[in-house]
């Protein structure tokens, strides 16, 4: 049971009318970056944890 393809859409559309086309980009980004830092920071906890 996960996300389908009907239900993709429907929230990626929901996101461009919330935030529209122009600061998508700029969320993509911040979106990344927290990603990066939070994989960063378990890999760091678990080398200290070793």
């Amino acid at each position: 049971m996960g996300i389908g393809v009907a239900e993709l859409l429907v929230i990626i559309l929901i996101v461009l009318v919330i935030f529209g086309s122009n600061r998508l980009p700029a969320l993509g980004r911040g979106i990344g970056r927290s990603i990066k830092n939070f994989r960063e920071a378990t890999r760091e906890r678990e080398k200290g944890q070793d």
